[in-house]
């Protein structure tokens, strides 16, 4: 991509992230209701042995309540529904959703994708072929980019939704408790954003002296000029750009933690010939996204790290502040514990 064209769409995402208000002015007592355990459903796929196990135990810890646990049948060992089996299951699920239900959290790690969506921007909006591009092109701003809303299914007509994904048991349970043990504890931590040496999934930089700003003295903010980060034991916030991440394994990832890294197929979480986006989650993080298709290296397809940062700090649960970071999401795919909410009061 010309040099010229990606300052010009760095611009711009600058300035729909402005227009939509700061995340530095997110008031600390913005989290007051919002997405919880009450707004929540879980999907399981009921014929899959480990998302009925997973959403069973999710639902169970983070206390859902039975109406908001919806089983469904879906192929298994599949990593791609298609549009007509889709639109079959978005019905059934529409149909067994309780109105007060403002978000999903999907209880398995494959299949990620419908179409030329990612199957957690295919239930949040319904398919539809305004979030997909062929090539590099634009695709449809999320209504939910960066706003107020606390209650997207009743202000915005859409309900945003993450994958419990794991590859075990184990994993999975591993990563509800790290969220659970996050809930309002106020951890300090860094936030480190990596400019690497790969030029085209560096494509985030320019954003990163925002962060600074949003960091309120709650956090550091550690900007780097490297290919990786190693031997760290206080990750709060990770976010580079590479196909493949090396170091993990050196790192103590806080409970709470997000980490993602800009790269074609990293949402392609069972069988990416690039770094799944699992990767973080078994290395430690709480939440994590990538792409299920070729975004190209625009930002606004992955999360922004100001927004996210400052959205997180101020109380909204990770669902909330992942999902507000990415301006066209429709390619993308957000996987994680959705209530995890370390800088909020414990309800």
């Amino acid at each position: 991509m010309p040099t010229s064209l990606l300052l010009k769409i760095v611009a711009l995402f600058l300035l729909l992230w402005c227009s939509n208000g700061s995340a530095q002015h997110v008031p600390r007592g913005a989290a007051a209701g919002g997405i919880d355990h009450t707004n929540l459903a879980v999907i399981i796929n009921v014929a899959d042995p480990l998302s009925a196990a997973a959403g069973d135990y999710y639902a169970k810890q983070r206390r859902i309540p039975p109406t908001q646990v919806i089983r469904v049948t879906l192929p298994v060992g599949s990593s791609e529904l298609s549009v007509d089996e889709f639109a079959i299951i978005k019905a059934e699920v529409d149909s067994l959703t309780p109105s007060n239900v403002q978000a999903y959290v999907l209880s398995w790690a494959a299949p990620y994708r419908v179409g030329c969506m990612s199957i957690t921007s295919a239930f949040a909006f319904g398919y539809d072929n305004s979030y997909c591009a062929d090539g590099c092109r634009a695709t449809r701003l999320s209504p939910y980019f960066n706003s107020a809303s606390r209650f997207p299914a009743l202000e915005l007509h859409m309900r945003p939704t993450m994958m419990l994904a794991g590859r075990s048991f184990p994993d999975i349970k591993a990563l509800v408790e790290r969220g659970l043990q996050s809930d309002g504890t106020y951890p300090k931590g860094t936030a480190y954003l990596l400019t690497t040496s790969d030029r085209a999934r560096s494509s985030r930089t320019p954003l990163y002296q925002q962060a600074e700003s949003v960091a309120a003295g709650l956090i550091d903010i550690d900007i780097r000029k490297e290919d990786k980060l190693a031997d760290r034991d206080d990750v709060m916030f990770y976010f580079t750009g590479a196909a493949s991440v090396s170091g993990l394994q050196t790192l103590r990832f806080v409970p709470g933690a997000i980490a993602d890294h800009l790269t074609s197929f990293g949402g392609q979480l069972t069988d990416s010939g690039q770094m799944s986006a699992l990767h973080w989650l078994e290395a430690g993080a709480t939440g994590s996204y990538g792409t299920v298709v070729e975004p190209c290296n625009f930002p606004q397809k992955f999360p922004h790290p100001a927004v996210v940062i400052g959205r997180y700090l101020r109380g909204e649960t990770l669902i909330e502040s992942y999902w507000k970071s990415v301006a066209w999401p429709g390619q993308g795919v957000f996987i994680g514990e959705p209530l995890a909410a370390p800088y909020r009061l414990r309800r």
